[in-house]
């Protein structure tokens, strides 16, 4: 059987809030389109994911899609955000309250229809506001139950258009409900809809004390792999780093499975310069560079028989030595 040729380039997105700190001093735009035209000076990004709602208040629909197409931008999909309510602090699909419940389903509901009128076509939930901190604080069936009736209703509204769970193992609640790839699995394959699939981001995996190449290969196995969000940090919190400066082996990893896997969807960079100052555009740029970099050492990789040799035995001495020299060439003797 031949093996389908690597793809040419990925497409590449990025958290829009990203890009609110000033680019090489310019002063950008106000708003959202300011932030969208920022996105688009970086070379290479070609895409980008809106939350939802704040993104789009005070924005028509119709001149912000106009804007998006002059800039040469489409939109990957929307991210959901229950923070409007300050009720929804103890829960959003999961609220004791039936009328916030409601109201956190029916919000989700105005968010795809505004995404698909934007031209986008995937629904990321994080739901970091279901989960719990004490004991004896919830009925942990109940919320299960709520959540995925919660969802199986939003994946409903438009069968078309995929949803996506973001787990994360807590934050800001001590605990979320889905907070690992087997637990979100088992939710998707309860709800058994086949337009509900997994996000998997690389900060999130490291602290949920997963290997981010294993997870992704599990969710590939349910072909419900929707999102591939890259970063990094020290898997204490969600760092937000940029790609690869932590742990570089495993995002090598995590890029070797996604192409024997065929992943065709964007890469999205969920990273925070604007935590700590620094040039947006440069990052972004920056983290580009880091895939695209990583991906020539793939290439190598997958033309190597004795990698899969290696990986076959469980030779880790064998494959540490083959990714090194990928890496950084051969050793030369002293």
């Amino acid at each position: 059987m031949s093996k389908a040729p690597f793809p040419t380039s990925y497409r590449y997105a990025a958290r829009l809030n990203s890009f609110k700190n000033k680019a090489g001093g310019e002063t950008a735009l106000p708003g959202v389109p300011g932030l969208l035209s920022r996105a688009a000076s970086v070379p290479g990004l070609n895409a980008v994911d809106l939350n939802f709602p704040d993104h789009l208040e005070g924005n028509d629909l119709k001149e912000l899609k106009r804007h998006l197409d002059g800039l040469g931008l489409s939109v990957n999909g929307f991210a959901m955000r229950y923070y409007g309510d300050p009720g929804f602090r103890i829960g959003a699909f999961t609220n004791p309250d039936a009328r916030l419940r409601r109201l956190a389903v029916d919000q989700t509901k105005r968010g795809i229809d505004q995404m698909l009128e934007l031209g986008g076509s995937l629904m990321t939930l994080w739901m970091g506001q279901d989960g719990f901190d004490y004991s004896f604080q919830a009925d942990y069936a109940r919320l299960w139950d709520q959540t995925l009736e919660a969802i199986s209703e939003v994946a409903d509204h438009v069968p078309g258009c995929e949803v996506s769970i973001e787990y994360k193992p807590n934050e800001p609640r001590s605990f979320a409900l889905m907070p690992d790839i087997g637990t979100t699995l088992l939710a998707i394959r309860e709800m058994g809809r086949s337009n509900v699939g997994v996000t998997i981001d690389f900060a999130h995996v490291l602290y949920a004390d997963e290997m981010p190449a294993y997870a992704v290969a599990m969710a590939a196995r349910s072909s419900r792999l929707f999102g591939v969000h890259l970063n990094d940090g020290y898997a204490k919190r969600d760092d937000g780093l940029m790609v690869g400066t932590v742990h570089p082996v495993q995002t090598l990893e995590l890029l070797y499975v996604l192409e024997e896997i065929k992943y065709d969807r964007p890469i999205y960079f969920d990273t925070f310069p604007d935590t700590t100052g620094l040039d947006p555009v440069e990052e972004c740029k920056a983290n580009i560079a880091t895939v695209e970099a990583m991906r020539d050492v793939v290439r190598r990789l997958q033309a190597d028989n004795r990698l899969r040799q290696a990986v076959a035995g469980q030779d880790a001495v064998a494959s540490s030595n083959i990714v090194r020299e990928a890496l950084y060439g051969p050793r030369t003797a002293r």
